[in-house]
Parts: C-alpha cells; sequence; structure tokens
C-alpha cells in the first residue's frame, strides 16, 4: 500500500530538488523532522501544522494534558504508551493502533471527533499502546532497530499478541492499581488481542470487555488489491528483497516532508493521494475529510516488520487465522507438526463487541461473520449503518462520533 503512496509522492513532487533535502533539520526536541522549516524554505504559506507534531504534541495542543510511559516486554522490547490521565479512580481505557499505525491515529480526528478525546471527555482514563518497531517503539534493551538488524526485526503479529499487550496491560494495571476496564482496538489491533487472548489468558482476564473495530482474524475474503500479493506468501526470500528484509515502511524524513507539501498544494493532487487510500481500505469520499491527509501522512506509515506482512498474507492465501508459517522443515521443529497451528478462538471468554462495515476492502462481511461464528462470548454485534463506510472511516470519518462512538459508549457503559 504505502510504497505505492510514495512513488505517487514522488512523481508528484519531482520538482522539490535533492539538494533542497539536505538543508532541512532535524527537531532537536521531536524525533520527527521540522516541517514548518522545510515550508518556510519552499515558500509553501499552504500547509498544515500538525504534521510537524507527535503525539503528545497533538493531544497537549487540544488542550488535554500528556504523559509518555515505558512498559517492558517479557522478550526485551521498550514500547511507549501515551496517556491522557484522567481523575483519580478513573476507569483505564487501551486503544490499540493497526498496521503500519501509531497511538497518533487516535487523535488525528480533533477534538470533539477523534475517539481519544471523546472518552477522555467521558471520564476515563486514557492509554494510547504503541506495538513494537513503530515510530514510538523501536527500543530494546540490548538489540539495535537498525533495518539490518535481523533479530530485533524478526516478530510478526503473533509477538504483539504474546508479549506487547500483556506488557502493556500489566503496566497499566500496576500503575492504575484497577482492572482495564475496556481494550478497543482496530485493524491488527484486534488480531493481536485475539492471540493474546487465546495464548495469555491470564493477560487477557485483566480486561472487562473488548471492542473490535474492523475486526481482523480471517481475512480470505477481503476485497483489496493486497489479496492478490498473497499468492507469494510462500515465496519469502522474494518479499523480504522487494520490501526490504527486516522492517517495512518505517516513518521517512521525505515522506514526512511530501505529507506536508506534496498532498496539501493543491486539489487534484489531494485527490490522487486520497483514492490511493480509497483503492486499499474502499472508496469513501463522503466521509473523508482531505484536510487531514497531510496530518495522517506524517504519521502513517509508522513501520513494522517484513515478517508482520508476510505472516498477513499467508492468512489471506490459506483462509486460516493461524501462527506464523515457516515452511515444513522449521515447522516441524518449532511447532512439531507440518503446519502451524491455528488460534483456537473459542478459548477466548473476554466479552467482545464487533463493529463491521459493508465497504471496508480490508475487512470482509464473510470473514467477520466467520469470527463471530468462531468466539463464544459475542457482547454486541454492530454493522456501520452508512454503506460506504470503509477501514479507515472507523478512525476518520467525518461523523464517526455517531455512526460508531455513540454504540461504543453504550457499550461501554452497561
Amino acid at each position: 500500500m504505502w510504497q505505492t503512496v510514495i512513488a505517487i509522492f514522488l512523481s508528484l513532487c519531482k520538482f522539490i530538488s535533492a539538494e533542497s533535502f539536505e538543508t532541512f533539520a532535524i527537531s532537536q526536541d521531536s524525533s520527527f523532522i521540522n516541517i514548518t522549516q522545510i515550508n518556510i524554505e519552499l515558500g509553501n504559506d499552504k500547509y498544515n501544522t500538525d504534521v510537524n507534531l507527535n503525539t503528545l504534541q497533538m493531544i497537549r495542543k487540544a488542550g488535554y494534558p500528556a504523559e509518555a510511559h515505558i512498559a517492558l516486554t517479557e522478550d526485551g522490547y521498550l514500547l511507549t504508551l501515551h496517556r491522557i490521565p484522567g481523575s483519580k479512580n478513573s476507569p483505564p481505557v487501551l486503544l490499540q493502533h493497526g498496521l503500519l499505525c501509531s497511538s497518533a491515529d487516535w487523535v488525528i480526528l480533533g477534538r470533539g471527533k477523534a475517539l481519544a478525546y471523546i472518552l477522555a471527555d467521558q471520564g476515563y482514563d486514557i492509554w494510547l499502546g504503541n506495538f513494537r518497531g513503530n515510530t514510538y517503539s523501536r527500543a530494546h534493551i540490548s538489540l539495535s532497530p537498525s533495518s539490518s538488524n535481523a533479530q530485533f526485526w524478526d516478530f510478526s503479529f503473533h509477538e504483539m499478541g504474546i508479549y506487547d499487550l500483556p506488557a502493556m496491560i500489566t503496566y497499566i494495571t500496576n500503575i492504575t492499581a484497577q482492572p482495564l476496564h475496556t481494550y478497543i482496538g482496530h485493524s491488527m489491533g484486534t488480531t493481536a488481542f485475539y492471540v493474546m487472548a487465546v495464548e495469555r489468558p491470564e493477560s487477557a482476564a485483566m480486561i472487562g470487555r473488548m471492542i473490535s473495530l474492523a475486526p481482523i482474524a480471517f481475512v480470505e475474503h477481503m476485497k483489496s488489491p493486497l489479496h492478490y500479493l498473497a499468492r507469494f506468501a510462500n515465496y519469502l526470500g522474494i518479499i523480504a528483497r522487494f520490501v526490504g528484509a527486516n522492517e517495512f515502511l518505517p516513518q521517512s524524513t521525505i515522506l514526512r516532508i511530501l505529507a506536508g507539501y506534496g498532498c496539501d498544494a493543491d486539489l487534484f493532487k489531494e485527490k490522487i493521494c486520497s483514492n490511493v487510500l480509497f483503492l486499499i481500505c474502499g472508496f469513501d469520499k463522503e466521509q473523508f475529510n482531505y484536510t487531514l491527509l497531510p496530518t495522517i501522512l506524517s504519521h502513517d506509515p509508522a513501520g513494522t516488520s517484513t515478517k508482520t506482512m508476510i505472516h498477513f498474507l499467508q492468512e489471506i492465501r490459506s483462509g486460516k487465522f493461524r501462527q506464523y508459517d515457516y515452511g515444513r522443515k522449521k515447522n516441524m521443529q518449532i511447532y512439531k507438526a507440518p503446519q502451524p497451528p491455528d488460534y483456537n478462538l473459542s478459548n477466548i471468554t473476554t466479552p467482545i463487541a464487533l463493529f463491521y462495515a459493508d465497504n471496508d476492502w480490508l475487512n470482509n462481511v464473510i470473514d467477520v461473520k466467520r469470527l463471530y461464528n468462531s468466539l463464544t462470548n459475542v457482547l454486541d454485534t454492530y454493522r456501520v449503518s452508512f454503506p460506504k463506510f470503509n477501514h479507515i472511516d472507523f478512525l476518520w470519518a467525518k461523523d464517526a462520533p455517531t455512526l460508531v462512538y455513540d454504540r461504543l459508549l453504550q457499550i461501554m457503559k452497561r
């Protein structure tokens, strides 16, 4: 998906010379490049200043207190949690992002509309997680996050489920001295939860309820063009050479420059950039706020491992929800079987609500129904009433508060 976005950006913005990039400085107090300085040098007076803000800065700009915390996983990864603290004894809620995304996704929509702010206004203690390998969680107690370090990037959503989520949940419950009121996941944030709930039930037991936005377990009937890449899932070497041996699409200097300048330059470029997103996630021009596009693309993609991408392609190809397929020989060594084991969803005891949409090209209704039939403790199912609602609309739709979040709040208050 994102290599296509980058290619389009580069072709549209080729008038920005390579020499120009050398003059742009890195901000001293942030991991993000200084887009403001870049636009001044380029003479661009039409840019979104939010593209230069990280998650904490966006939260504070919106008028909320913000904190950063670090959770240590059992296998040594250091994960950043962003927090909008509530009052004393406020019920803690964890929001977990999807593939190639970060904690920023939950606040981009802005005050009064973004889910993190709506929940904070309702009196909850908000925690925003970041999976290993993304912009905010590129650290380990002994391993370098260098893209050439295969050991650091040797993970998929399986490790996110058995290590990352338990570490975050344990940290939150220790800090707040109470169980997690609600876990809310979007896309891969739901996938990792299902893995954790199956493989680490003691961690899932610390959660009152789980809300799945665009739930991803079975992906056999995906409509997105990404489906066609699944045929190459078994050719790991070819895929690795194509997308990078270890790290997949981290946040880059060039992409942030183009996010702040390229897609904000005129309506024509804006439409092309957004249409690339629609091609992957489903077309919904009515609900998409084009003014948010530079901010979205300044934070996403936030990076992950190539192994994570391959794991999802394997799931499309196999039609199963199961552990990583290393090939027959290595599977025998690791799993003592020629095929990887399925995740037994029927073992999940946490009450789960499923939110899905007809026009979600990454999450077909057929696959959602299969997930529903595999679970034994479904709290609620909600099919978004707007027929064009797509995968990213759960985060950034203009009417997400009325179409999705009102129902979500009802479930949380039961």
